[in-house]
């Protein structure tokens, strides 16, 4: 069973090192991080114990940043952080993992009233630096970002092509930010994007959309290639999009080919590949 008192903890824990003068994201991993573990270790069923703590953990630290007064963004990342290695530690992280945590992380911030789009990138951002230390790949890490996102913001009402834009807008800064393959990390994230929305029953087209104007964004922000990460993202929409059916493939492939806020996008032609289809 999950310590129930886990994230109230934490909570009084942030408050102190939100209100210090430290580094914060550093420090909130750390405790996160504690804490996770030895939750997890003492816990008879460890699945079950990630949902429960994670929530949690994530709870009490945005409790903790609204009884402050600020620093959500660099709580919240260094939360998702800690959450991810903290689990690494105890046993395997997947992409299953972290969608879950992606998706509580987008809960947690919607019932504090808080701002889910900039949750859902700092979140996303901060799953994808933790990728670095785990054995998880990039790839799949990507695509489990995106479909929590997407299925995180459609349980709290959130717009989905707006939480799309997001996910990958935080994928591309936390790939930046390891050093990974911004190409890769593009067409992996825009791909969960697009199925999570088939899933969802949402507009795929539409997500498709938004995923390659929030990849030229963060291309032109980070210092990326914005024409090669567009028709990467856009080439990933079209793979799921072809995994969804034909009609799927032509509605998508409409919104993602062309020129796109000035950007000419290249997209390929989608064709069948594992790209962690399995996770859930």
């Amino acid at each position: 069973m999950a310590d129930t008192n886990l994230g109230a903890k934490l909570k009084e824990g942030l408050v102190g090192i939100i209100e210090g003068t430290g580094d914060v994201v550093g420090a909130t991993v750390d405790a996160t991080r504690k804490a996770l573990v030895g939750a997890l270790r003492g816990a008879s069923d460890v699945g079950r114990a990630i949902a429960d703590s994670a929530a949690d953990l994530i709870t009490g630290a945005l409790e903790a940043t609204e009884e402050v007064g600020s620093g959500a963004t660099r709580v919240l990342k260094g939360t998702v952080i800690g959450i991810v290695r903290g689990i690494g530690e105890v046993t395997t992280v997947t992409a299953g993992v972290i969608s879950d945590t992606i998706r509580a992380a987008v809960k947690g911030t919607e019932q504090i009233g808080g701002d889910v789009t900039g949750a859902i990138s700092t979140s996303v951002q901060g799953a994808i630096v933790a990728t670095k230390d785990i054995a998880v790949t990039l790839k799949d890490a990507a695509f489990g970002v995106a479909r929590g996102a997407i299925r995180g913001a459609n349980e709290v009402g959130t717009d989905l092509a707006s939480a799309a834009k997001s996910a990958i807008q935080g994928t591309l800064k936390g790939t930046k930010e390891i050093g990974g393959d911004l190409t890769e990390a593009a067409s992996s994230t825009a791909r969960g994007l697009v199925k999570g929305t088939s899933e969802v029953g949402g507009d795929v087209a539409g997500v498709a959309k938004a995923a390659v104007v929030g990849a030229i964004q963060a291309a032109k922000e980070i210092g990326a290639d914005v024409g090669k990460t567009a028709s990467a993202a856009a080439t990933g929409a079209l793979e799921a999009a072809g995994d969804i059916g034909e009609s799927a493939v032509e509605a998508v492939t409409d919104v993602v080919t062309g020129t796109i806020e000035g950007v000419k996008v290249v997209a390929k032609a989608p064709f069948k590949k594992d790209d962690g289809d399995s996770a859930t």
